[in-house]
């Protein structure tokens, strides 16, 4: 049986340029925040430009679009990361500098160990959630799907209190 590994994007447009003190304090936490990412158990890889990070990989021709694109062994390493650890508080802030999605601004979807998605495909998968709704093809941690070959159907991974949405 192949091996998989959870491929995730979230996009987000900043409120201000990245140079603008008023998100300061994002910018400053962008290399604590990727290097507890790469300690984390179950993390693979992350996209990054120049910079270490990925905000200066340019989407769009909008200079305050973010992107951020990452592989985990599972979809529970995932999501250990991103509401149960430093990054959380990072979450909860994230009004501060961000504007509210307008329309889907994560996607998770499964590729073969081994491969590494490019920015468009994790583009491209957004952009399939956000018109088609999740699917095997892209989907969200609330309706999540098994990897290919693997039993069963869709099920919820995000109960609350732990999803911090836009709502």
């Amino acid at each position: 049986m192949t091996d998989w590994h959870l491929a995730q994007i979230n996009v987000a447009h900043a409120r201000y340029p990245l140079e603008d003190p008023r998100i300061a304090d994002f910018v400053a936490q962008l290399d604590e925040i990727n290097a507890l990412a790469e300690r984390s158990p179950g993390f693979v890889w992350r996209l990054q430009g120049d910079s270490g990070n990925a905000t200066d990989i340019k989407v769009e021709n909008d200079p305050n679009l973010i992107v951020n694109m990452s592989l985990w062994r599972n979809a529970e390493a995932l999501f250990d990361f991103v509401y149960k650890s430093a990054h959380r508080p990072v979450m909860t802030r994230r009004r501060e500098w961000f504007l509210p999605p307008e329309g889907a601004y994560q996607a998770l979807w499964w590729v073969e160990a081994g491969q590494t998605p490019t920015l468009q495909e994790g583009l491209d998968r957004l952009a399939h959630l956000d018109r088609n709704g999740p699917s095997a093809r892209a989907f969200t941690f609330k309706t999540r799907f098994p990897a290919p070959g693997h039993a069963g159907g869709p099920r919820d991974l995000a109960p609350e209190p732990y999803c911090v949405g836009w709502e």
